[in-house]
């Protein structure tokens, strides 16, 4: 009866009691503890948001000051550029009649050619060099815009009023530019006079990009802030919402001028503000956002800590319960079973089996040595696999840019010890590689496929010994036209390499018009082919549409190769109204006429690659 009494006071026995002490010394310092935890971490939060937002604006602010700072880079190289501002002072002190010639001519292409360098690189800006006698220079057309019109812009005024090398930064305004209205209705301007050696001014230089740009980069920000620029006056500048631009911002009075951020309430809810001055430009950028999103994810964090913190006493809570339950003498073995673990050696184990709790955990332990090794095992080579796969993603990951920017830092350097033909090179190279790795442009203009010409030769020119001359005759409406990129060319490198046998000669590129349809015809002063080549050049073009080519190049004339890419991407284009055909005579040239249906595609159109 007495040993059936005591088992029924099993819970006040001493294992009962070492169990609830500890329990209530896990749980008494456990509840101070987090209780203090979470009292503190409310200044920690504060805290946290706010170098959150001053750092998100400060990322952003190096961004906008990047892309400003490139539109100072031009105004200064137009300004300081020894040679052009020889040319423009002569430009601007002489009158239209005289500005003919082909000495004027020459020096207006090198103008322009010297926009389109400096333009070359970074985010597409508009750049106009407006002279006093009216003439000017432009990266763009004058139908997009009459630079003539600038002058009667209100901001005008204030250019004869600047002093020495200072600028002018024009805050939004509509966008002027007819490309551009329909995608980008604001732009921004920066503008700056040019002096002459009596710091008389004899013209302007003003750069313009679209404001969207600058919205690019607060909508890559990787924080839900709602990110702005405002002028001296707290007027919108740039915003994600266009209707906002050129209102009063409506917090203004919260600005602190110092380049911080602070926390306000407005109808009983909290929003954190903050601000960085942009240099040079007399502007600042401002991002505004409530206090509770800003501070959702670090909140998130802390809570995480928070339940990891009650999950882990929990587990050590029920762990040492356990372990309290189970302290008899096989647990000595165990312990010295862990100790050799411990030591490196895992190949040990317990032996040690039975119904009770201590078998169990010993089998348990024998276990989990077990698991341990073959974890070891595959964590070790998964982390051989992890780390090849790596190197390898590393490998691929060269950014194509970083090649663009490099060549036109040497072009520039070239340019400036004034080897301009290397420097010419370098430029049409990069060209090229830029329209080659760039697979989002697969259509392009028929201008642009011309200068892609134009850089090809003037690269083969550099590596033969005797110059290739090309003769461009081209109507302004084929300029316009939409074609598939890199379709000239392959059929100018049969020319240069089949038909002049890489020797000096002329290929002559020039459009027709015949009612309806567009003729573009490339012929060649080269060896040319007999009759039964050619038919069967052409036998080959039209049975390798659809299909692989696998024919060899015929040495002593076309390659199919590229001119059956050509057809069977042009056809793809504008469909079946495509017509190609091939001319040829023995020592009098080949030459080479594709027929395309004006007005576009076909809606039938469809290649019969297959």
């Amino acid at each position: 009866m007495r040993e059936g009494k005591k088992r029924s006071l099993a819970p006040h026995s001493f294992r009962f009691k070492v169990i609830f002490i500890s329990i209530i010394c896990l749980i008494i310092p456990a509840t101070i503890s987090l209780s203090i935890y979470n009292y503190l971490t409310k200044d920690t939060l504060k805290d946290q948001a706010l170098s959150n937002a001053n750092r998100e604006l400060t990322i952003a602010n190096e961004y906008v000051e990047k892309l400003l700072e490139d539109m100072l880079y031009i105004t200064n190289f137009v300004q300081l550029d020894a040679e052009m501002n020889t040319i423009l002072k002569e430009k601007a002190l002489r009158t239209t009649e005289d500005g003919t010639g082909y000495q004027s001519y020459m020096d207006d292409s090198k103008i322009n050619k010297t926009i389109e360098n400096i333009t070359l690189v970074g985010e597409k800006s508009y750049v106009t060099i407006l002279l006093k006698n009216g003439k000017s220079y432009k990266n763009y057309s004058t139908y997009d815009y009459d630079p003539s019109r600038m002058v009667q812009e209100k901001w005008f005024e204030k250019l004869n009023r600047l002093q020495g090398y200072e600028s002018i930064w024009i805050e939004s305004k509509p966008t002027v530019f007819r490309s551009e209205k329909s995608n980008n209705p604001y732009q921004i301007s920066v503008a700056r006079t040019l002096r002459d050696g009596n710091l008389g001014i004899y013209g302007y230089v003003i750069v313009t990009i679209m404001e969207t740009k600058i919205n690019q980069i607060f909508e890559n920000m990787k924080g839900n802030e709602e990110m702005m620029i405002l002028d001296s006056s707290n007027n919108i500048l740039s915003h994600r919402d266009h209707l906002k631009i050129g209102e009063p911002f409506q917090y203004s009075e919260q600005l602190t001028k110092n380049n911080s951020s602070n926390i306000f309430k407005v109808s009983d809810k909290d929003y954190l503000i903050a601000e960085h001055d942009i240099s040079f430009t007399g502007w600042k950028l401002v991002s505004l956002v409530p206090y509770k999103q800003a501070i959702t994810q670090i909140n998130s964090i802390f809570s995480k800590v928070f339940t990891v913190q009650i999950v882990s006493f929990t587990i050590f809570l029920i762990l040492m319960a356990s372990l309290l339950r189970t302290i008899t003498k096989p647990l000595v073995h165990l312990g010295k079973i862990a100790e050799a673990v411990k030591r490196g050696n895992l190949a040990i184990r317990s032996r040690l089996r039975g119904r009770d709790e201590v078998g169990k955990l010993a089998e348990s332990f024998d276990h989990m040595l077990d698991r341990v090794n073959e974890m070891i095992y595959e964590i070790t080579d998964t982390q051989e696999r992890k780390r090849k796969a790596e190197l390898d993603m590393l490998q691929a990951q060269i950014n194509p840019h970083f090649l663009f920017n490099v060549l036109n830092s040497i072009r520039m350097k070239v340019l400036v010890k004034g080897d301009k033909e290397s420097a010419n090179m370098i430029s049409s190279l990069s060209k090229l590689l830029r329209m080659t790795i760039d697979k989002n442009k697969e259509v392009i203009s028929f201008r642009e496929e011309v200068q892609i010409v134009q850089d090809y030769i003037n690269i083969m020119n550099m590596r033969q010994k005797e110059q290739v001359k090309v003769e461009i005759a081209v109507h302004e409406e084929a300029y316009a036209l939409q074609i598939p990129r890199f379709i000239l060319q392959p059929i100018i490198e049969n020319s240069i390499i089949h038909g002049l046998n890489q020797s000096a000669g002329i290929i002559v590129l020039r459009t027709e018009l015949r009612g309806n349809q567009l003729v573009i015809i490339i012929e060649d002063n080269g060896q040319g082919m007999d009759n039964a080549s050619l038919d069967q050049l052409k036998r080959k073009l039209i049975q390798s549409i659809g299909t692989e080519n696998s024919h060899k190049a015929n040495n002593k004339g076309f390659s199919s190769l590229g001119l059956s890419n050509v057809y069977e991407r042009m056809f793809i284009t504008f469909g079946g109204s495509f017509r190609m055909d091939i001319e040829s005579l023995p020592g009098e040239g080949t030459k080479v006429i594709m027929t395309i249906q004006k007005g576009g595609n076909n809606s039938d159109v469809q290649s019969n690659a297959s």
